[in-house]
């Protein structure tokens, strides 16, 4: 026995028999002709033109306008380089038809179409929001041609500019805070100061009067600002009170008015709406501010009411429209001082626990961006989101 437990182990095995050796065999060839022929035919079918295509009859999809994106929260973590004109917006290639149920939501249906030419789409995967490393250029599809330049439109397909240049967020049932800075491009400093201290989540507002206007959004985009367009409404006391060139004004005829809108329109892209610049006075007349509230809606926009009329109409017109629009909770720096302003973010926290969310409104100062980058990463710590101010507007459009 010793000298068994010495021999190699493979001196110990037993010898197969000639009757294993050939059913191994058989069994073997049995095997590379099964696999032979599963592998022909993967190679035929992915060869064969007609053997993939998709069927004509596709159901169609529903998605509710309410409903997060999951990937449209995803963020680009890198600078990889992508031609921006292969892009396509998620709902290229459908019919989309929406629909406002009787609680208020809104209801996308989408159904495939035929699409012109036969090349690859590169899809950007997001519903909502826009790709980092493509956010400081605008989608064509949402911009037409007029007298003073390229101003918003809505696609072909549906998708308004609000929805291609929302800042994606978590679709989190929490409490939401959206704070908008405005006054941006009136100042080098100050413009460049906000873009490069307030957090991505915060709101830029740019004035249509500024300067260098398409290069600070460019900015202000690359780092993940959602953008709103600043258009200057007659105040009380005009022109003592002159908020800049093109004024919407209420005794002047509507055609001028829209002339105005679009000129300011032109003079930026990639925003998701429309944020008087004063108009006090603009913003109580209700037969003045209508038909423009009516374009800003037509054109995939959305209204903000800064908040600083008693009087406005803007709730009362975008209800009648069933246009997208938000109004201010609180303006945020009326006082101009630091801990005033922390004070009231401190405010803004508790409107918006009670209704579930919140809008504020400031200035570019220096102590204002201050206190809202400081305010914001605390709040943030309390569970707080801050979002753009696209995710709060309400929607009852259905376009």
């Amino acid at each position: 026995m010793s000298s068994d437990l010495r021999k190699p182990l493979m001196g110990r095995q037993k010898r197969k028999s000639a009757g294993s050796l050939r059913r191994f065999s058989v069994l073997g060839v049995l095997t590379v002709i099964a696999v032979g022929g599963i592998g022909g035919f993967s190679v035929y079918t992915a060869l064969s033109p007609g053997n993939l295509e998709r069927s004509s009859t596709a159901p169609n999809v529903v998605l509710s306008d309410n409903a997060s994106d999951p990937a449209a929260s995803a963020q680009a973590k890198n600078d990889t380089a992508i031609d921006p004109l292969s892009l396509q917006n998620g709902r290229s290639g459908a019919h989309v038809q929406r629909n406002t149920m009787d609680d208020g939501n809104v209801v996308s249906v989408f159904s495939p179409r035929s699409r012109d030419g036969d090349g690859p789409v590169l899809m950007s995967g997001q519903t909502y929001g826009q790709d980092l490393r493509v956010a400081t250029q605008p989608n064509e599809d949402l911009l037409e041609d007029n007298a003073f330049g390229r101003i918003p439109k809505v696609s072909a397909d549906g998708l308004r500019p609000m929805e291609q240049y929302a800042r994606p967020w978590s679709g989190a049932r929490g409490t939401r805070i959206a704070i908008i800075v405005g006054g941006l491009g009136l100042s080098q400093t100050g413009t460049q100061k906000a873009i490069r201290d307030l957090p991505p989540e915060v709101t830029l507002g740019f004035a249509a009067s500024g300067n260098s206007l398409q290069r600070w959004m460019q900015e202000g985009r690359r780092e993940g600002h959602e953008i709103l367009l600043q258009v200057p409404f007659e105040p009380f006391g005009y022109p003592g009170t002159n908020p800049g060139p093109d004024t919407l004004l209420v005794g002047d005829p509507v055609k001028l008015n829209l002339e105005r809108l679009h000129r300011s329109m032109a003079k930026i892209t990639n925003y998701t709406g429309i944020m008087n610049y004063l108009g006090g006075r603009m913003m109580a007349d209700e037969k003045a501010l209508e038909p423009v509230m009516r374009d800003i809606g037509k054109r995939g926009l959305l209204f903000l009411d800064d908040g600083s009329s008693a009087q406005s109409k803007s709730a009362t017109i975008a209800k009648a429209l069933s246009a997208p629009a938000g109004f201010s909770d609180l303006q945020l720096d009326d006082q101009v001082n630091e801990n005033a302003i922390l004070r009231k973010l401190d405010d803004l926290e508790r409107i918006a626990r009670r209704n579930g969310s919140a809008i504020g409104v400031a200035s570019a100062f220096d102590e204002s961006i201050k206190a809202i980058a400081k305010w914001s990463v605390e709040a943030q710590g309390r569970g707080i989101e801050i979002v753009g101010v696209s995710a709060l507007v309400s929607d009852k459009a259905g376009q």
